[in-house]
């Protein structure tokens, strides 16, 4: 079990090191962005790390693609987020466009998520408390490892509330 896990843990941590790296480089050189190849393979990572770490019967497999297909989703929606942020289109905005704009973005994502847990919901009723662990420690490698990819003027405020909105 511990090996599957490692193994999972250091498919997603080559993603994110590479990504991290990139993005160390990019805070030094402004213009440079992860481009949306960096971004599908960092995302293609996770979600392989996920299924090797969960180690799915040929049943639970049945169970698997609406998961994959409510993450790579809500990873769309996200990169399409951040990239209208990138591209400063807020920057003549006045503060009660910026707030309605926040608003939308936090009704998107919490749709998003409730798709997501609903896509869970039926896999995670089959999942045996093994495979539970394996998802909660991949789980928190990735917030972790994520987390640390952020600015180091971004409070974890900023994080808990999805500051990039």
């Amino acid at each position: 079990m511990f090996k599957a896990i490692a193994i999972g843990v250091a498919v997603v941590g080559l993603g994110l090191s590479s990504a991290q790296a990139q993005t160390a480089s990019s805070s030094a050189a402004s213009s440079e962005r992860l481009s949306s190849a960096d971004l599908s393979a960092i995302l293609d990572a996770r979600v392989a790390a996920t299924k090797f770490a969960l180690q799915l019967t040929p049943e639970q497999l049945k169970l698997w693609p609406p998961v994959e297909e409510a993450i790579r989703a809500r990873a769309a929606v996200r990169h399409a987020r951040v990239a209208r942020l990138q591209s400063g289109q807020w920057e003549e905005a006045s503060i009660v466009e910026l707030m309605r704009q926040r608003a939308d973005n936090l009704m998107q994502r919490g749709a998003s998520l409730k798709k997501l847990a609903d896509a869970w919901q039926p896999l995670a009723a089959t999942l045996t408390e093994e495979q539970k662990h394996r998802l909660a420690v991949l789980a928190l490698f990735v917030l972790r490892e994520a987390r640390e990819m952020l600015p180091r003027n971004q409070s974890s405020d900023s994080w808990e509330d999805g500051g990039e909105d």
